[in-house]
């Protein structure tokens, strides 16, 4: 055998661990997929139904161009994996049942309008500027900065609120929905 090679290893010991990596490389994505169905205001839409919607209503109602429905629908099904979305079956005009989508107590808390309602805390923390601040995080370590902002942005964060006032905003309705 190979020094340093991970064949010691049994074959699902080693799958396990690179299961778990993957888990953590792509797990923004759901952060990711979270933000997307608040900026498509996707809880909102299917509030406003009052049932269950099948994906080629709420592609409808997102006014999608036709050729993006497949990636709705597999946006959707993240949704229902993560939690966010339940998956139900309806029956449309005596048709036969197919499936469509509710909402879950989660989601729920999205919904403009309704108290109480984190969609701007999803959106302030999952802000694309705030969340590249991490990507310092290497850095911030070896450096002498205070906070990761800092390394980020050459800035305290009360500092960068101040100074851009798109995230001063995020901020602030971020922390009155909470």
């Amino acid at each position: 055998m190979v020094k340093g090679s991970i064949q010691a290893n049994p074959a699902s010991e080693s799958f396990e661990a690179q299961a778990h990596l993957y888990k953590h490389i792509f797990s923004h994505i759901n952060g990711a997929i979270l933000k997307c169905a608040v900026q498509l205001r996707i809880p909102d839409i299917i509030h406003s139904h009052g049932q269950p919607l099948t994906i080629p209503q709420l592609a409808s109602k997102l006014e999608v161009h036709p050729t993006k429905t497949a990636s709705i629908e597999r946006l959707v099904r993240l949704l229902v994996h993560n939690g966010f979305l339940a998956q139900t079956k309806v029956n449309e005009e005596e048709e036969e049942e197919k499936e469509a989508y509710s909402l879950t107590p989660s989601s729920k808390l999205l919904i403009n309008g309704l108290e109480p309602n984190l969609a701007p805390m999803v959106l302030g923390c999952l802000d694309t500027g705030l969340m590249a601040s991490f990507d310092f995080l290497g850095r911030w370590f070896k450096g002498e900065e205070k906070t990761i902002v800092e390394s980020a942005f050459g800035l305290g964060f009360w500092d960068l609120l101040e100074h851009d006032h798109q995230y001063m905003k995020s901020f602030n309705e971020g922390m009155a929905s909470d």
